[in-house]
């Protein structure tokens, strides 16, 4: 089974086409990098997966289930096991750090464990493990909004970690860093993945082609809403860059 499937997907809003006709499998395990032009329809791509964006026709299977025809507990239970890294990282600057990666435990937890852990913080030694895992064991009870952006972006990713998801969906991660800072936060994420006895699957979005190709084991080339390249990372030359991001004349 596909960890997941798109078949013949379109999404619009209004007369535009976001996704447009897009049949896609991703295996379980896989590393794929979806890259293009801004607009091309990465993030909306991302948003079907999550049960976020709803498609205008065509199917979607995540994990073996369609998030769009999920009822709300059953969607509830699918995105427990889909861990999103947000290219915002959506933490609460206020809260210490292991409040903000013990979110990754709120799909498992009930609203009354969630707030008991606010006031005295619970699996401490499960978020200081994931934590230590990034480099950054010392930060546990900081106020998040007081690390670096680097620190900041190793918080998000020790909250995946605790979640322990099946797939992981990370929308443009790198896009506001610097090249060596991205470079370590790729690096961080790729190991990530196999920091379970189950190897994780992740779909990624990036506007670095050398990242991609560096970092991943396929890469999706999308423009217009569709797909134009799908290829194995080793086989991805320059050409295939040039035609990706080549000007449209006609728009």
């Amino acid at each position: 089974m596909a960890a997941v499937s798109l078949r013949d997907v379109s999404v619009s809003y209004g007369q535009r086409r976001a996704v447009d006709g897009i049949t896609l499998q991703v295996r379980p395990g896989e590393r794929v990098a979806l890259v293009g032009p801004s607009g091309a329809g990465k993030s909306t791509l991302l948003g079907l997966c999550n049960g976020i964006v709803v498609p205008s026709s065509g199917e979607v299977q995540v994990l073996g289930s369609d998030p769009a025809r999920a009822s709300g507990r059953a969607l509830k239970r699918l995105r427990r096991r889909i861990g999103t890294v947000h290219q915002q990282l959506h933490l609460i600057g206020p809260l210490r750090v292991v409040h903000n990666v013990n979110a990754g435990q709120l799909g498992r937890w009930g609203p009354w464990r969630a707030l008991r852990s606010l006031i005295r913080p619970l699996q401490v030694d499960q978020a200081r493990d994931a934590l230590a895992r990034m480099g950054i064991a010392g930060h546990l009870h900081s106020r998040t909004d007081r690390l670096s952006g680097g620190e900041q972006q190793r918080v998000a990713l020790a909250r995946v970690l605790v979640q322990d998801p099946e797939l992981v969906l990370a929308d443009e991660p790198v896009s506001s860093l610097d090249p060596a800072r991205a470079e370590e936060v790729m690096r961080l994420l790729c190991g990530l993945l196999e920091e379970s006895p189950r190897r994780r699957t992740l779909v990624v979005s990036l506007h670095d082609f050398d990242l991609a190709v560096r970092h991943c084991d396929r890469v999706v080339g999308l423009r217009h809403g569709r797909v134009v390249l799908d290829l194995p990372a080793d086989e991805v030359d320059e050409r295939a860059r040039e035609r990706l991001y080549e000007l449209d004349p006609d728009r």
